[in-house]
């Protein structure tokens, strides 16, 4: 029997840098990427927060049947990190209702804190989302 989703479950998840993820590499296309600092890339961060609620949530949802899909980010980007450099993200559900999720969520580095804000996810049926995507994909032409 899976526990039940609700506020005040805190959750927390590690994530190693990648060199792929700073901001020459992940923009390695935009001739003036190539020439910034080779630091953690704020879109990627965003994601490792919106990951790190995911994997807060699985416990508490029937995966793979039900999943969840971010809405909303509210973050600040606090401090560089470099690659190869671990995150510890730490989060807690603020708020649950219906299909909606909410998340504060804070990620440190081995020396600072380096985001925090907020998340807000839905859960969905993959199934029945997929196929909303191939009709609106149908609809337009693709």
């Amino acid at each position: 029997m899976k526990r039940k989703l609700e506020p005040g479950i805190m959750f927390e998840w590690s994530y190693t840098v990648p060199e792929r993820a700073t901001v020459p590499q992940l923009y390695n296309d935009t001739a003036f990427c190539r020439d910034m600092p080779d630091v953690l890339a704020t879109g990627y961060m965003v994601g490792m927060m919106e990951l790190a609620c995911l994997h807060g949530m699985m416990p508490y949802v029937d995966w793979p049947r039900e999943q969840s899909l971010g809405t909303m980010v509210h973050f600040s980007h606090l401090a560089p990190t470099a690659p190869g450099m671990t995150l510890l993200i730490k989060g807690e559900v603020t708020e649950v209702d219906g299909r909606r999720v909410c998340f504060r969520v804070e990620a440190w580095d081995e020396v600072e804190r380096v985001c925090e804000g907020t998340h807000e996810r839905f859960i969905i049926d993959p199934a029945r989302f997929t196929q909303k995507v191939a009709e609106k994909v149908a609809k337009a032409g693709a």
